[in-house]
């Protein structure tokens, strides 16, 4: 069982033929109203990789609020603890160019009204896994992994976006994932002694992505590289939240974390073959049926 306490946004996704500089307007021709934030994705992920998943979060008494919550509902997340606040549901404009690329800005809204005494206790046990990213505020992600921790939960934390975070909080945590800049911002090294240098400091399991270049991954299980499938990608906007809902999936029902990295990995690259956020998520037979095609993680 995974609970995912974290951010429900609501997306304005925006394709341009390329994306904004400061100070510049860029016009395009459309504009798509899409489900989102990072918690919710990755909750979406996850449940759809065959995981049981339960989200915890805030969103507005609007009509963004009501969308979201039914959208989570019908992809089969459980959404009892989805609760209501005063402020809007959070929202974030993601500006998408002709290759795929990506810029993105995001209110918080009600995600910033979410807290962790909101958790069930049930849902923070041996056999369990929480679920956590930054963008709700930092002292509830720390409460969380600290009641969890304290609980017996398995805790995976993705530290996206980079926000400060107090190291002591990781002392909570079992695995970290980190883009290259969320990485760096924690430590000074080389992309690829990251992961390594991270899991030393910290003494829990570390995986840094890489973008095109995969992901390499470092802990008790030892030190791990994986690649990505050979794409053309059409949207990035939710690769990230892809791997990390799917690497949840895939460690909570007990996989080696070399055969979650491959599985995280071949799910990632085929959520930027299709446009938005929650609908490039991918099912666990799409997932499968790609494997192949890529490699196993090798040893580093």
């Amino acid at each position: 069982m995974i609970a995912v306490f974290g951010s429900i946004n609501i997306d304005l996704v925006f394709t341009l033929p390329s994306l904004p500089r400061p100070g510049e307007t860029v016009v395009g021709t459309s504009y798509r109203t899409v489900p989102g934030g990072k918690g919710a994705n990755q909750a979406v992920a996850a449940v759809r990789d065959g995981a049981k998943v339960a989200m915890i979060g805030r969103v507005g008494r609007d009509s963004f609020g009501t969308m979201m919550r039914d959208s989570l509902r019908e992809a089969g997340v459980e959404v009892s603890g989805v609760l209501d606040s005063e402020a809007p549901t959070g929202c974030a404009a993601v500006c998408v160019d002709g290759e795929g690329r990506n810029l993105i800005a995001v209110a918080g809204g009600a995600n910033l009204t979410a807290r962790a005494a909101n958790i069930p206790e049930e849902l923070l046990g041996p056999g369990t896994t929480l679920l956590l990213q930054m963008e709700v505020p930092v002292a509830e992600i720390q409460a969380a992994a600290r009641r969890a921790k304290a609980k017996g939960a398995q805790v995976i934390l993705g530290l996206g976006p980079a926000l400060k975070l107090p190291l002591e909080t990781f002392r909570d945590v079992d695995v970290l994932v980190a883009n290259e800049i969320e990485a760096a911002a924690l430590i000074a090294a080389a992309p690829s002694a990251l992961a390594q240098r991270l899991a030393e400091a910290l003494k829990i399991t570390v995986i840094v992505t890489l973008g095109e270049k995969g992901a390499v991954a470092a802990g008790p299980q030892g030190g791990w590289q994986i690649g990505t499938l050979p794409i053309k990608p059409v949207d990035t906007t939710a690769a990230g939240d892809q791997f990390t809902g799917v690497l949840a999936a895939s460690i909570d029902r007990g996989l080696p974390l070399r055969d979650a990295l491959r599985r995280a990995s071949v799910a990632a690259g085929l959520a930027c073959l299709v446009p938005g956020a929650q609908p490039s998520l991918q099912h666990a037979a799409a997932i499968e049926a790609r494997l192949d095609d890529l490699a196993p993680a090798v040893a580093v």
